[in-house]
């Protein structure tokens, strides 16, 4: 059975000056980059828009007037809300840089945590997988809500994992507690959340497709849908990496660095392939 998390011990992660001031830097040129990428994607964007609507029945439940009508509520320009992916992972990169956040940055470090990260993502992934939702097809008001705290409880399972485990090593660079264990509940737990949003959008393909003998998208589509789920969940792998302590994972630190390259890698990666849709709109 699992170890429960109050059976842990407090983890203190020696946070050098040195390691702290190339994490600093690091968060800065991340930002640029990030700053960067989501400017070009404003230059280039055009009025290509997706539509957000609501179903409205026309009649009782089950009967034929229930069919109803769909009703627009707004258009979302996909252009400016991708960059808007990556304005916000500038902004977080930028305020754990900043006088005011470096120090407590320093500080959730050295506790085995980070709580910047988990609110910056429960923010940037809830917009990219609604903005993915949206690709293909999912518009409806209602369902984008749901998805969207689903994916919230997942990044709050994330930031619980983390929460819980701050006792699981301890001591110089991080070094493992002997003798205690992950309390792996939280990430399943998240893992299942993280599931919903997904499983909707397969269902949704596969019923237009497979069910009602849709057009469907192009074959391209199919890879590009891969390897979004692949970039999307890689933030997991790297918690569970962190947590299983597998080798160099076994320094906190060396997840922390890892949760930033991804910052950089996975969410550019996944910005530029929605973003695609603007150009080819």
């Amino acid at each position: 059975m699992d170890t429960h998390p109050l059976e842990l011990h407090t983890r203190s992660v020696d946070v050098g000056t040195n390691p702290a001031k190339r994490l600093r830097i690091f968060n800065v040129v991340m930002g640029l980059l990030h700053l960067a990428s989501a400017s070009a994607m404003v230059a280039l964007s055009n009025d290509f828009t997706l539509p957000v609507s609501t179903f409205a029945l026309g009649g009782p439940p089950g009967t034929p007037l229930s069919q109803g009508v769909t009703n627009l509520v707004f258009d979302l320009p996909l252009g400016v809300a991708t960059a808007s992916f990556l304005f916000l992972s500038a902004f977080f990169h930028f305020l754990i840089a900043s006088p005011w956040g470096f120090p407590r940055y320093v500080d959730e470090l050295s506790q085995g945590r980070n709580r910047f990260r988990w609110v910056e993502y429960s923010l940037s992934s809830t917009l990219m997988i609604i903005l993915i939702s949206l690709v293909l097809g999912i518009s409806d008001v209602a369902a984008l809500i749901g998805l969207g705290i689903a994916n919230v409880s997942m990044i709050l399972f994330g930031w619980l994992m983390e929460m819980s485990n701050n006792g699981l090593m301890h001591g110089k660079e991080g070094q493992p507690a002997r003798g205690h264990r992950a309390w792996w509940t939280p990430f399943w737990f998240g893992c299942i959340a993280g599931v919903g949003p997904w499983l909707a959008a397969a269902t949704y393909l596969f019923v237009n497709v497979a069910v009602l003998d849709g057009p469907g998208p192009p074959g391209f589509v199919y890879g590009i849908i891969g390897s979004l789920f692949v970039f999307f969940n890689s933030f997991a792998v790297n918690q569970w990496l962190q947590f299983r302590q597998v080798g160099r994972w076994r320094d906190y630190l060396t997840g922390e660095r890892t949760y930033i390259v991804l910052s950089l890698v996975a969410k550019s990666l996944l910005a530029w392939q929605v973003f695609a849709n603007v150009l080819i709109g």
